[in-house]
């Protein structure tokens, strides 16, 4: 159980890097897109659509950690009302369900990756499976975010990075 949390925990690590990363080059694209047109007259073709790819890659991803935080929102009145067992209760029947949600948008995605396969994008020219591949990927993050709290995480512990 604890390998699963350090599991977690390290993947939750990279991806928090990856998303500073991701932010980053965005910010710059954008920028760099706004200075050539505007003072140099001269727009970069290219740049809208890898803003728009790198926005959705922040999206999934940032989700991920924004759950391994518990940072999205949740009402917990339910939980806090209840008696410790039917607490434990309600606990295991929602993480069923994220499970069984995240499931479907890991193969869902996938199956979606592998349907767009032969498309390439118009700007970059690059395959757009590739793009959507970060559908799958979070939800395989999400169902090990989720494997990693629910088995690991004990009674009343609040959710940490």
């Amino acid at each position: 159980m604890d390998r699963i949390d350090r599991l977690s925990r390290r993947v939750n690590a990279a991806v928090e890097m990856l998303l500073a990363a991701l932010g980053g080059t965005m910010v710059l694209v954008v920028a760099v897109q706004v200075f050539c047109r505007y003072l140099l007259n001269h727009s970069l073709f290219w740049s809208e659509e890898l803003a728009r790819y790198l926005l959705v890659w922040l999206t999934f991803l940032g989700a991920t950690v924004a759950y391994r935080r518990g940072l999205h929102p949740s009402v917990d009145v339910l939980y806090a009302r209840a008696a410790p067992g039917p607490a434990r209760a309600m606990r295991l029947v929602a993480a069923l369900a994220a499970l069984l949600l995240f499931g479907v948008m890991t193969v869902g995605g996938a199956q979606f990756a592998h349907f767009i396969r032969t498309q390439i994008s118009p700007a970059l020219q690059v395959p757009k499976w590739t793009v959507m591949l970060v559908v799958p990927l979070s939800g395989a993050l999400l169902i090990l975010h989720t494997l990693a709290m629910s088995l690991t995480r004990p009674k009343g512990a609040s959710r940490d990075g």
